[in-house]
């Protein structure tokens, strides 16, 4: 299958890209790349083996290889402004040359909060993505998971310490931090795919991303 393209159009909240000198276009870029590459190593795959990349790896490194595809495409349509940041190294994105700011990306599955190994103060842009089959369906619920990676949510902002809890709870590989609520809320929604939102139909919050996001046109999202 072959993922809807998202366009400049299909992102609001713009102010918030300035800050870490992002634009829409590097955003729309970091989308399409990762959606892109992941198609293709999923074509061989199910090619070779009958199954996707989803189905052959932990979700946390499945999160892992959705981020750095994110910031490769990104730091590839940013003329120069970011460079991707080496493997487990921190931030994702380092900043070539003004407007560009260090900035650090955060992947999560679903409704989950975002989560990494250290809390550090500085730009984040965070990504959610969901399962869907191989026509390009969500269906809500854990258990009705198709095999396919699309990404349904962006958010971008500074964050502070205190916006990621720090846990070192036995089985967890070291210490994790977590984007607790607050951090959640301080980022804004700079995109979201509202046909794949993962919040239940009935639940407040998917009529919240309903009500803010479904009603804008793309004309209105540039401003």
């Amino acid at each position: 299958m072959s993922h809807r393209t998202p366009s400049v159009g299909d992102f609001c909240n713009l102010k918030a890209l300035e800050g870490p000198g992002l634009t829409a276009n590097m955003l729309v870029g970091g989308v399409a790349h990762a959606h892109g590459i992941l198609d293709m190593i999923d074509t061989k795959l199910v090619s070779e083996s009958g199954e996707r990349l989803s189905s052959m790896i932990e979700l946390a490194n499945l999160s892992s290889v959705v981020g750095n595809l994110l910031g490769a495409g990104i730091a590839k349509a940013s003329d120069g402004l970011f460079k991707r940041n080496g493997p487990h190294k921190y931030p994702d994105l380092l900043a070539q040359k003004p407007p560009a700011k260090d900035v650090e990306i955060k992947v999560a599955l679903e409704t989950n909060k975002p989560k990494g190994h250290l809390a550090k103060a500085g730009y984040y842009v965070t990504c959610r993505y969901v399962l869907c089959d191989e026509a390009g369906a969500y269906t809500h619920g854990k258990d009705r998971r198709g095999s396919v990676v699309w990404i349904w949510e962006i958010r971008c902002g500074y964050l502070e310490t205190k916006h990621l809890n720090l846990s070192n709870t036995a089985g967890d590989s070291g210490k994790t931090a977590v984007l607790n609520t607050e951090g959640l809320a301080a980022l804004q929604v700079v995109y979201c795919d509202l046909t794949m939102c993962p919040f239940s139909l009935r639940s407040k919050l998917r009529r919240h991303y309903t009500e803010t996001y479904g009603r804008l046109s793309s004309s209105e999202k540039l401003f």
